[in-house]
């Protein structure tokens, strides 16, 4: 019984982390929409979340030349899904690819459906209590 729990609440784990993940990476590009020449970064949901729920998410290996390199994130994978960056619908001057109505939306966006997330646990929860109380 407890494997068909683990497995229900697997897919909302694997959910609920690229939100937070994809959160962090729009946050990032708003925090940097005045950086000349940064690019807004982001990740495709969909294939990101496949790849975690299969387990076949891709993984960048870092470059060891020297036994005493300690291995690190190289920032162009999230939670192995790969870092994509947005085509600017008007370029900028700077070299700056960040639109800020495209990041808010994109925020909110996922601000709300990380909601959403939550309140399906929740809801998953709640049941699985009561059948275990009744």
């Amino acid at each position: 019984m407890t494997s068909s729990i683990d497995a229900m609440f697997r897919f909302q784990q694997a959910a609920l982390n690229l939100r937070a993940a994809r959160q962090e990476l729009v946050a990032s590009n708003i925090a940097n929409a005045d950086t000349p020449n940064y690019k807004a970064k982001d990740i495709d949901f969909a294939s990101a979340l496949q790849g975690a729920l299969s387990g076949s998410g891709q993984k960048l290996p870092v470059a060891v030349t020297s036994p005493q390199h300690l291995a690190g994130a190289t920032g162009e994978s999230v939670m192995g899904a790969p870092v994509q960056y947005r085509k600017p619908l008007q370029p900028s001057a700077d070299g700056n690819t960040v639109d800020m109505d495209v990041e808010r939306a994109q925020f909110a966006d996922n601000a709300l459906r990380y909601e959403a997330s939550l309140t399906f646990i929740s809801n998953d929860v709640k049941n699985v209590l009561a059948a275990l109380q009744g």
